[in-house]
């Protein structure tokens, strides 16, 4: 296992198409155990392979010791809407209130290619979305105010500046 890099917003990779995983082999295993071992390492509860600079379509999440590898996932159902705040390891320090599905339903594969349907409700449908998001090239800073995204992008771009 290795930590691997994140990639802080604006990264064209978490904007760039990933690709549907065909191969369940020891590339992938060793994949979900550096997605892993990087959300830990970063104190994250989720992580989407491009912010790990992947174009490839895979998710880990641990949400209170629930762990789960989501490969090609598909959200098949949505319903209400409910606003929680939300952080980014690719926008660290930046949390959000934001409105998301209050229920889910996604069917996924794991690293072993065996076949997944949950129907998820709370709090972990918000992480769940959060992080299939991120698959589609739609983060965090697509999901707030004009204003907001605007501070957002400020704050960064004066993070950056200050560590030159």
């Amino acid at each position: 296992m290795a930590t691997r890099e994140i990639k802080i917003f604006p990264d064209p990779v978490l904007r760039a198409e990933t690709k549907k995983i065909d191969k369940f082999d020891d590339e992938l295993q060793k994949l979900v155990s550096d997605m892993f071992e990087t959300m830990y390492f970063s104190d994250g509860i989720g992580l989407a392979a491009p912010q790990i600079g992947v174009s490839q379509k895979v998710v880990v999440i641990d949400y209170h010791g629930d762990k789960y590898t989501l490969v090609n996932p598909v959200i098949t159902k949505c319903e209400g809407s409910v606003v929680n705040e939300e952080g980014c390891l690719s926008f660290p320090g930046i949390y959000e209130k934001v409105s998301s599905p209050e229920k889910i339903s996604v069917d996924f594969y794991d690293e072993k290619g065996n076949e997944h349907s949950l129907d998820l409700d709370g709090f972990i449908a918000c992480v769940f979305c959060h992080e299939i998001d991120h698959l589609n090239g739609r983060m965090l800073i697509d999901r707030v105010s004009p204003v907001k995204k605007t501070f957002i992008k400020k704050k960064l771009a004066k993070r950056e500046g200050s560590k030159r």
